[in-house]
């Protein structure tokens, strides 16, 4: 099993100056820790489940990753995940393929639905209803698929998108995987098993976690995808490792590897989240182990 990082907190120790400078070094613990991915929120305000509130510091997702792209090497870096409507699908296909180029071809697409509503209509961003945006989820999966075959520069003609051309150059060095955030067992796990490189579930429990997957196999036999090509990932809110809590961190995820489950995100809950990356790196090889 692999080790990813999310940096949900930028109310960095040190304040807004230290914010560069810090993400650098936490870039750079990870590398050296062995983790596999580096990933940042993609929001406009933050979000309640970090416990801060929406007045904290929130940074542009990609900014931050074209960033991370100068400081890094070899780990994967992505948005967990990109809010469908936050960009239009040209826009963010150039923009990932941006970062995929400055990065030596580490980018991942990370992206759902959206669901903030409060920072949508903060900004003045249209926040379609829920079913529309699944629509233009599928869509935009679409595009940028398209715009990422260097052999199909035509349009592109869905019920919410019209491109009337998919140019996009140069081309991703790696084409940039495409993971698809969310557990839904009826919209969100079939467009994993039709579109998907990758899922994000919510580890809730192994027993609700084996549930997605029987649900996402389900879907993969309908559509005819390769379910066991599908990267699976798990992020786990309440269970963060520290140094005194490492092994019982270790024990819980070996559930979930059991199930299938490749990597498990875990999230700093610091202001200093390189020293906390550092003092958690052991977990790296004994996760590596199950």
């Amino acid at each position: 099993m692999d080790l990813g990082l999310s940096i949900p907190i930028l109310d960095i120790d040190g304040g807004t100056t230290a914010i560069g400078p810090e993400l650098a070094s936490a870039g750079a613990a990870a590398e050296n820790a062995g983790a596999t991915s580096l990933w940042f929120m993609d929001h406009y305000f933050q979000i309640e489940p970090t416990g801060l509130p929406a007045e904290a510091n929130m940074l542009e997702g990609y900014t931050l990753l074209g960033y991370l792209a100068g400081q890094t090497s070899r780990i994967s870096l992505g948005l967990l995940v990109t809010g469908v409507t936050y960009r239009h699908p040209g826009l963010l296909a150039k923009t990932v393929t941006t970062v995929d180029v400055l990065s030596g071809g580490r980018a991942v697409l990370g992206i759902g639905a959206a669901w903030f509503e409060r920072e949508h209509l903060g900004l003045g961003v249209p926040y379609p209803p829920l079913a529309e945006r699944f629509e233009r989820l599928e869509e935009t999966i679409q595009i940028c698929n398209q715009m990422w075959d260097p052999n199909n520069n035509g349009e592109y003609r869905g019920k919410h998108y019209h491109l009337q051309e998919t140019l996009c150059n140069p081309q991703p060095i790696n084409k940039p995987k495409v993971l698809i955030g969310g557990s839904g067992e009826r919209k969100t796990l079939r467009l994993v098993a039709k579109y998907g490189d990758a899922c994000n579930l919510f580890g809730t429990s192994p027993d609700e976690v084996a549930h997605k997957l029987r649900v996402l196999r389900g879907h993969c036999d309908d559509v005819g995808s390769d379910y066991d090509a599908i990267r699976k990932t798990i992020m786990i809110n309440d269970l963060s490792p520290a140094p005194e809590t490492r092994d019982e961190f270790v024990r819980a995820a070996a559930e979930y590897a059991e199930l299938g489950i490749d990597e498990v995100i875990v999230f700093p809950p610091t202001g200093s989240p390189a020293a906390w990356i550092d003092s958690i790196a052991p977990a790296v090889k004994a996760l590596a182990e199950l």
